[in-house]
């Protein structure tokens, strides 16, 4: 199950893991213009552990689930950077 929020400077992706237990914590992710970011909780150190990713990390993921195993490096387009 997942919730999207639009705020002022930022669309919100919650992922909430359904199904048997252990359940894992809510993931939440911010998609700004400049960066996206990923936050989940660690009950082990009771803090949230964030990780930024940068547009262009982002476009490599996002490639990266539709290819096979190996090292790739995506032609960018210096206008959209």
């Amino acid at each position: 199950m997942f919730s999207i929020e639009h705020e002022f400077d930022s669309t919100v992706v919650t992922l909430v893991d359904e199904g048997a237990a252990p359940l894992g914590e809510d993931v939440v992710i911010h998609m700004f213009e400049e960066c996206v970011t990923i936050e989940q909780y660690d009950p082990r150190t009771d803090s949230i552990q964030k990780i930024t990713l940068s547009t262009a990390q982002v476009q490599d993921l996002t490639a990266a689930l539709d290819l096979p195993e190996g090292v790739y490096m995506l032609k960018r387009d210096p206008d959209k950077t």
